[in-house]
């Protein structure tokens, strides 16, 4: 049952953060099939022309030790990722998770979670918060399982896409 063991750990070199950027460019894939009808959203989190320095950018953006990448491996093959970042004292933010769909129903989310908020007690975080959307509701009933709940946004949302938008924080 090797070929099936689910592996999470700290993103590891530059194969391994590809692989990251490959799983982020599906994210927005899967974003961009639940919100059709408000291409706003992705041209406001997900810009096509500044997408791409982003993902170059994630090694730096998510550094140690303010921030790490976790990759979940099936197989050796990288899954699945969750980032975390600073946002304010004591308080962290995930994000960026997503798992592949040959992972699916493996625990691979709930394993990144658990990794990320580990590393981030670690860290000295007391708080993680995160941001979504109202149509992945897969990744709402995770986060409510692991017990996170709504919380007051913890940035100023753009008033056109305030709607769409749910915030939800956990001690650590």
């Amino acid at each position: 049952m090797a070929e099936r063991e689910l592996v999470v750990a700290p993103a590891g070199g530059e194969g391994e953060m590809e692989a990251v950027r490959q799983l982020c460019r599906d994210y927005r894939r899967l974003l961009r099939e639940r919100w059709p009808d408000v291409p706003a959203f992705l041209d406001r989190y997900y810009n096509a022309a500044t997408f791409e320095d982003l993902l170059r950018r994630l090694p730096e953006l998510h550094r140690p030790p303010d921030g790490a990448i976790f990759v979940a491996r099936v197989g050796g093959k990288v899954v699945g990722c969750a980032m975390t970042h600073r946002v304010g004292p004591g308080d962290c933010e995930i994000k960026r998770v997503f798992v592949g769909d040959a992972a699916r129903g493996l625990g691979a989310g709930a394993a990144l979670f658990r990794a990320a908020m580990a590393q981030a007690r670690r860290d000295g975080y007391s708080r993680m918060v995160l941001d979504t959307t109202t149509r992945l509701t897969e990744a709402i009933g995770l986060y409510r399982k692991l017990g996170f709940h709504e919380i007051a946004p913890f940035y100023d949302p753009p008033a056109d896409l305030a709607e769409h938008l749910m915030f939800f924080g956990r001690d650590l």
